[in-house]
């Protein structure tokens, strides 16, 4: 599976020369015409009317992309939520769950009190919310409508937040907040399957705000389609770590001068590895998993024979990617995780939008 996974980035990035893999590739891109033409159409009929958009009876903010893999959304999301509870606001996160073997059942993963949910049958991200904002109500299921009025029958949350949620137009969503990789916001400008976008640029339409991720410099960025959309810059920075089995975050310096071993399960390892060289952690030896790796035996059996070849004395992870690994910890010895911190370049800009949803 991860040599297959390998082998299309490698592949619609133009990096296979082989003429196999050219022909392969033009195939691609006749089908990548056809699908944008297909998601054009869509939003074209639910703009309309044509395809019917349902309410819920408070404030949705959606988060999401254009471009599949890795731009931040759940620490975004974490961030709104932490942002509006501070505020005193009960707020509830409706997720597709993806990667939980709910089979898009509406399934309450967290009611502000207790989980109800394994990662396994939740999906990583909607765990990993639940269980690092205490309070929070996270809601899984393929139809996020139903979802919402089951977290309003039972909570009855002041705000809603549509995790990867840009593309799932049938709900009505009351800010519509588009993250963009700042280092690639198109990666190859195509869509699938001769790319990696989700529709084609000018869905950057709907957006009412524009959030460019992982800004590590203040370069001016280039962006089709865009007319008078706000955009606000943002960088994701590791804020220390905490033992896997919770606590205060600890100052990266007291890693210094021990021997770790970096891994994770994400969309964009070599991203985690590089944060952590930055945030002053440099692993002996880093191992790079497939996204949402279930952690079974083999990925486990690979990271102890890894640990006792490069003489690591800890693990450090993803808060994803620690979801997963409590019923192996006595097999990992000193597992690490390290949580993302998510900056704003203008958090006014972010703040009155938020604000302004409970004016109205």
């Amino acid at each position: 599976m991860a040599d297959m996974e390998r082998y299309y980035k490698e592949l619609v990035e133009g990096k296979r020369k082989g003429t196999a893999d050219r022909c392969l590739l033009v195939l691609l891109i006749g089908c990548s015409y056809i699908y944008a033409l297909v998601m054009r159409l869509r939003a074209f009929a639910y703009s309309l009317g044509l395809l019917p958009v349902r309410r819920l009876d408070k404030p949705v903010i959606a988060v999401g992309n254009l471009v599949a893999g890795g731009t931040g959304k759940t620490p975004t999301v974490a961030w709104l939520a932490r942002r509006f509870m501070a505020q005193g606001k009960l707020v509830a996160v409706l997720s597709r769950g993806y990667g939980g073997n709910l089979a898009g059942a509406i399934h309450m993963v967290s009611d502000g009190q207790n989980i109800h949910a394994t990662p396994e049958e939740a999906g990583d991200e909607p765990l990993l919310l639940a269980r690092s904002i205490p309070g929070l109500i996270v809601i899984v299921g393929a139809d996020r409508h139903r979802a919402g009025l089951l977290a309003q029958e039972r909570c009855n949350p002041d705000v809603f937040i549509l995790d990867d949620g840009f593309q799932h137009m049938a709900l009505h969503r009351d800010l519509n907040i588009l993250l963009m990789d700042c280092e690639r916001p198109l990666a190859n400008g195509r869509t699938f399957p001769a790319g990696l976008m989700r529709e084609p640029p000018s869905a950057m339409g709907r957006a009412d705000l524009i959030l460019l991720t992982r800004c590590k410099d203040n370069r001016q960025v280039s962006l089709p389609f865009m007319t008078d959309k706000p955009v606000c810059r943002a960088s994701h920075e590791l804020s220390g770590y905490v033992p896997l089995s919770g606590g205060p975050v600890v100052p990266s310096s007291d890693l210094s001068g021990k021997r770790g071993l970096a891994f994770a399960g994400i969309a964009d390892p070599a991203s985690f590895f590089d944060s952590l060289e930055k945030s002053g952690v440099h692993p002996v030896a880093t191992l790079a998993f497939p996204d949402h790796s279930d952690y079974g035996e083999d990925e486990i059996a690979a990271l102890c024979r890894l640990m006792t070849a490069s003489r690591s004395e800890y693990l450090i992870t993803t808060e994803k990617d620690a979801v997963k690994l409590h019923p192996h910890a006595s097999r990992l010895g000193t597992v690490h995780v390290a949580p993302l911190e998510l900056r704003f370049s203008d958090p006014g800009m972010i703040d009155a939008r938020l604000d302004a949803l409970f004016r109205r």
